[in-house]
């Protein structure tokens, strides 16, 4: 299994059932055997965990997005610095990792993921979406498009993503952010680059997902 971690950047990990990023100081689990693809913003640096089941005793069944704690955020940069080949039994080295894995067990768990429907139309226009998180197209449009009723598409958006056609929208616009910040566009061009009609409701939505301004979280 896998432990994708940013130390700096933004970091998003796809796979068939969604995409899943990480702001600077979180990470994102990737069981083992997962077919995905992990990419990064220009300026990131990444570290990532290569972990033998085996070895933790446990493995993730998904993947998640989790907040790194302080303590976690230490570990992982003194097991970065391990040789390869470090001692495994009863050693100062073998020791770390054990207290790594365990704080890696109980991180906290953040929803920072965009999960994707799998029916093909609806898949299609997710993507569409998420390729122009700006645009306005609404339910409605979306309904006559596919040719149903809106509280039909809004029973299968449910049902396909966990989410609501609203909530799916706002997440995927506020995720699409996280690059463009990182590499220092401003935050009003980056509202209304993905919809936002004001600067402040763009603050106040950014928040109420990542916990933090965009200046926080990217200061």
């Amino acid at each position: 299994m896998q432990f994708s971690y940013a130390i700096s950047g933004v970091l998003g990990v796809h796979t068939a059932e969604g995409s899943f990023f990480a702001p600077p100081q979180w990470g994102v689990w990737v069981p083992e055997g997962l077919e995905h693809e992990v990419v990064t913003s220009m300026r990131a640096e990444m570290r990532s965990l290569y972990i033998r089941t085996a070895d933790s005793g446990w493995a993730p069944q998904r993947c998640r997005v989790l907040e790194v704690t302080p303590l976690a955020r230490e570990l992982i940069k003194s097991f970065c610095l391990l040789p390869v080949d470090y001692p495994e039994q009863d050693s100062h080295e073998a020791r770390l990792v054990q207290v790594l894995l365990d704080q890696l067990a109980h991180l906290p768990e953040v929803g920072f993921s965009l999960p994707l429907p799998r029916h093909p139309r609806l898949l299609s226009l997710c993507n569409e979406l998420i390729e122009e998180p700006g645009q306005l197209i609404t339910l409605h449009d979306w309904a006559a498009r596919l040719g149903t009723s809106e509280k039909t598409l809004m029973r299968l958006f449910q049902r396909e993503t966990g989410l609501s056609f609203r909530g799916w929208r706002q997440r995927a616009r506020l995720l699409s952010s996280l690059s463009a910040l990182e590499e220092g566009a401003s935050v009003t061009h980056t509202a209304l680059a993905c919809g936002y009609d004001s600067t402040s409701a763009f603050i106040a939505a950014f928040k109420g997902l990542f916990g933090y301004t965009p200046g926080d979280l990217f200061k």
